[in-house]
């Protein structure tokens, strides 16, 4: 945003501070479905992490409950370095769902807005901020479109500048390039990477693609269904910017082929054919 001090790319999180740390987490839904089981999962600050998973794991349970959207049946969620205790608000935490759920009767603008109009910053004080949000992703010339003329790509970098200006340390996707043609996806996927790069945000990424997983991550973690729980998991120690050199690469098909043989190894475990 307009007065946030960049930061440098991403070297490598290994010794990094854990932002949020998931403890013995489980889930029981009312009608008996045990979502989560003994989920425990750290992710340090600067990470890319990408959950990987059969439909049914609970990868995206697992970001509702670290966002405060659900609560864990059993288990914790900790914020180690928030030793205040604050809550939920606190936590510059931005989500972008699978859908845009952009407001249909809203420009862009004021979508973007939204964030901010709830905390009860005006319209004039934001449009520097939103202003520079569409910037960072491409639609500046967009700002009084509406959502119904937006391709598909274009809705899902209203959600994403939505999301990014609360200005998030911790952002959350689940699943959002899924809906999108491959082109769109991977000019979005490297789209994301830059953003990631520049703000030095750690990001938790739901995907079902191997592929996706492997092009963006610093780290995979493979979940297995029945319940869900985590299964393995693989550091991608190519290092950043990630360009189509990467994509084509023999480093990137073997890393690719270890993740699906992980992945298959969890649908085995899991039951699934």
């Amino acid at each position: 945003m307009s007065d946030v001090a960049l930061a440098p790319a991403p070297t490598g999180p290994t010794d990094a501070q854990t932002i949020v740390s998931l403890n013995g987490v489980s889930k029981v839904f009312s009608n008996g479905t045990v979502a989560l089981s003994d989920m425990s999962l750290d992710v340090r600050r600067g990470e890319f992490v990408s959950l990987l998973g059969p439909s049914g794991c609970g990868k995206s349970t697992v970001l509702r409950i670290i966002a405060g959207l659900g609560d864990a049946t059993s288990g914790s969620v900790g914020w180690p370095d928030r030793s205040n205790g604050s809550g939920n608000a606190d936590r510059e935490i931005g989500f972008v769902f699978q859908e845009p759920t952009l407001m249909p009767w809203a420009t862009v603008f004021n979508n973007v807005w939204l964030p901010l109009r709830l905390k009860g910053v005006s319209k004039s004080a934001a449009r520097g901020d939103v202003t520079e949000a569409l910037g960072q992703v491409g639609l500046s010339k967009f700002a009084d479109s509406y959502p119904r003329e937006l391709s598909g790509g274009m809705k899902m970098r209203v959600s994403i500048a939505r999301a990014l200006i609360t200005r998030p340390k911790l952002l959350l996707m689940d699943e959002p390039f899924a809906a999108l043609d491959e082109i769109t996806r991977f000019k979005l996927n490297n789209d994301l990477l830059q953003l990631w790069e520049t703000f030095g945000w750690t990001v938790i990424f739901v995907t079902h693609s191997v592929f996706e997983s492997v092009y963006l991550s610093s780290r995979i973690v493979v979940m297995a269904a029945r319940p869900g729980r985590v299964f393995d998991e693989m550091s991608i120690d190519a290092p950043y910017p990630r360009n189509e050199d990467f994509r084509t690469s023999a480093a990137y098909a073997e890393d690719c082929r270890k993740t699906s043989a992980m992945l298959h190894a969890a649908m085995e475990d899991s039951g699934h054919p």
